[in-house]
């Protein structure tokens, strides 16, 4: 067995209930034979053109020997760092890849000039830039790519040796990087980028990076037999019923799904499998919400009625005991891609939505744009406590003239089924404490809390917060620093750009009626520690 599901307690009566129904449908076949017609009339047009995932293994194989030798290539003239410039699945997939592979990869998937700066200054002599975007359009994308070229145009480097595309077939950067001579690889245009883990777009820059991407294959092939059998065995459908048909003792679903790595191998894998479920289930006012957690988090003790707990391990048999009412899931890095994309498909079918759309993505996209266009002055903060600048979507929100009474005014809004979401704008590899932030805002809030990077989590947990249930409050983080970084031929800096990002998500949040208080750092270092004082 390549991956092993176990179960007990409400996910062990889901799988009890929904399974039969999941094996008379005949899902899993349904899925492999690319049968659109599985999530109603309404979702058959989108799901004609995205279930290229389901033959990922076979149409990859060829790319393989390709990104070897490019690899191969680039060693021989002195290149060994790679920098990826993607957001959501075309960062996050090879995140996850190279990281358990304990290879090197500069992951770029933010718009912090000081994060910016990084990856440019990691010895560009010795980098090669792989840009990631599916649309070919993705506007954090195409300013890292602008100021990766500009600086090695700066150091006397062609960027044409240095830079590698990976695109859907047709895409305006598909057809720009062609005419300026990059290598480009062209992804399969029938998958979705949430689900393009082992597209061009997970094994381009992991292979590159040194990861061992044949292996990665063969891992998921030797699950594709187990995910397409209609019978009790496969885990897909034994997960698929455990996330999405779980229930509460009063019969309430839970729709939060805690996501804990305890012991196995593989890292990083619940960010990836977070932006796969949020963004694919969270619409039409339902879906199912994960939260990354530690092993000692404050919801495993409060143990929300909500909350479906998710333990990945690397041996699910021996530690069952230790973990009533749990799912536990262990196997291969490449059989989890494979079984979590197929599970979250068919929990898309079970709560009755399209999982291959994300109609309110574009929302805070056009909100940053509008920004960048118009410039406005930035608003007046409610006030200013300690260097941090407070400002609301709720003036009521701001009644207490502190933090912490801001804080706890705002957690008074969350419903019985509520929970905290934590988005912070800032240069993560100065304060990358600040995501200890999310612990202690879990225990004093007691619901469930979820935290994103920005602008990265727009391309996926964003999908949720808009187009989810209504039941969430937003702690925004912003911060205030000199370090900025021009984007070549564009009318805005990056500094310019995550601050529209931010302020364009706040607004958008608030129109859909979701409570939202931002806190500015003027001095990020200095006043993580107020923050944490006033969350505690």
């Amino acid at each position: 067995m390549t991956i092993s599901i176990r179960v007990s307690g409400a996910a062990e009566a889901a799988v009890a209930t929904h399974l039969p129904a999941l094996i008379e449908d005949m899902v899993a076949s349904r899925i492999t034979n690319l049968d659109p017609t599985l999530w109603g009339p309404d979702a058959e047009d989108e799901a004609s053109k995205r279930l290229g995932w389901v033959q990922a293994v076979s149409v990859s194989r060829p790319l393989v020997p390709e990104i070897l030798e490019l690899r191969d290539q680039l060693r021989a003239k002195g290149v060994d760092r790679f920098v990826l410039a993607g957001m959501g699945g075309s960062s996050l997939a090879p995140e996850v890849i190279t990281q358990t592979a304990g290879v090197d990869l500069t992951i770029l998937d933010s718009t912090a000039p000081g994060q910016v700066l990084a990856a440019l200054d990691g010895g560009l002599e010795r980098t090669a830039l792989v840009v990631s975007s599916k649309s070919g359009s993705t506007v954090e994308t195409d300013s890292q790519r602008r100021a990766f070229e500009a600086a090695f145009r700066d150091l006397g480097i062609d960027p044409a040796e240095r830079i590698i595309v990976v695109t859907d077939p047709g895409s305006p950067l598909d057809e720009s990087a062609r005419a300026a001579g990059y290598r480009v690889f062209n992804a399969d245009p029938t998958v979705g980028g949430r689900y393009s883990a082992l597209t061009a777009f997970g094994l381009v820059p992991s292979g590159l990076a040194g990861a061992d991407i044949d292996e990665l294959l063969d891992e998921a092939e030797a699950s594709l037999l187990q995910v397409a059998i209609d019978a009790p065995e496969n885990p897909a459908l034994v997960l698929a019923a455990a996330i999405a048909g779980s229930s509460s003792p009063d019969g309430v679903r839970r729709d939060k799904l805690g996501l804990i790595t305890d012991g196995t191998h593989i890292v990083g894998l619940p960010d990836w499998i977070e932006q796969l479920i949020a963004e694919s289930t969270g619409k039409l006012g339902t879906g199912i919400l994960p939260v990354v957690l530690l092993p000692v988090s404050p919801e495993l003790e409060s143990k929300p009625g909500d909350l479906q707990i998710v333990r990945l391990v690397d041996d699910a048999d021996e530690v069952e005991h230790r973990h009533p009412g749990e799912v536990l899931v262990s196997g291969t890095l490449g059989a989890q891609l494979v079984v979590w994309e197929y599970a979250t498909a068919i929990a898309g079918r079970m709560i009755g939505i399209n999982p291959f759309d994300q109609p309110d993505v574009e929302s805070a996209k056009v909100a940053a744009r509008g920004l960048l266009d118009a410039r406005p002055e930035p608003t007046a903060p409610a006030f200013v406590e300690a260097g941090v600048e407070v400002r609301v979507s709720d003036p009521a929100l701001a009644a207490g003239g502190t933090i912490q009474s801001v804080l706890d005014a705002l957690w008074a809004t969350l419903p019985q089924d509520g929970y905290v979401s934590i988005q912070a704008y800032v240069n993560r590899l100065e304060i990358p404490q600040l995501q200890g932030l999310r612990e202690m805002v879990a225990a004093d809030s007691g619901r469930p809390t979820t935290f994103g990077w920005g602008p990265r989590f727009l391309h996926s947990t964003g999908q949720y917060h808009k187009g989810g249930p209504a039941q969430g409050v937003f702690l925004q983080i912003t911060e205030r620093t000199e370090v900025d970084v021009e984007i070549p031929e564009r009318p805005f800096t990056f500094g310019q750009l995550i601050e529209a990002q931010a302020a364009g998500d706040a607004a958008v949040l608030a129109e859909h009626g979701r409570p939202v208080v931002t806190l500015t750092l003027t001095d990020p270092q200095a006043e993580v520690l107020a923050l944490f004082e006033a969350a505690q």
